[in-house]
């Protein structure tokens, strides 16, 4: 699966509206903003790929519900524009994949790789995301 590109002589014919940019209803996932948010998946489970590190858990019945994710690189990825591309990616990755396989209740977070997140095929991200997820939720507590 390939993220939609733009027409190919790059305009829009009168009339037609340009691709969409996700698949999935934007009500579908909620953003991570807050800061305990994203301490409180750190201390729970983690899944590691050559292209992303993945943290997941599964929230109290009394929180929110809805499937919750959150994107961070470090400077260790690189500067501002290799940061955010990295994030961008990671992005289309999960509006893809957590409609599917995310579960209801839970928080996610996806950690960028120096290099390899910006670098590496859309495709192997995807894999690289459904792997972790099903690694994720097949741990028994």
């Amino acid at each position: 699966m390939t993220p939609p590109e733009a027409p190919e002589d790059g305009k829009n014919q009168p009339g037609e509206t340009p691709p969409a940019a996700s698949v999935c209803a934007p009500e579908t996932l909620i953003v991570l903003k807050n800061r305990s948010d994203f301490l409180n998946a750190a201390r729970a489970r983690r899944q590691g790929t050559s292209s992303m590190m993945v943290q997941a858990r599964k929230r109290a019945p009394d929180e929110a519900p809805g499937i919750r994710v959150g994107f961070t690189c470090s400077k260790k990825v690189g500067n501002a524009v290799a940061r955010n591309r990295a994030k961008r990616r990671l992005r289309e990755v999960a509006r893809a994949v957590l409609p599917v396989q995310g579960l209801d209740g839970w928080d996610y977070v996806l950690i960028g790789r120096a290099d390899a997140t910006a670098e590496r095929s859309f495709d192997a991200l995807l894999n690289d995301f459904q792997y972790a997820l099903r690694k994720l939720h097949s741990v028994k507590k």
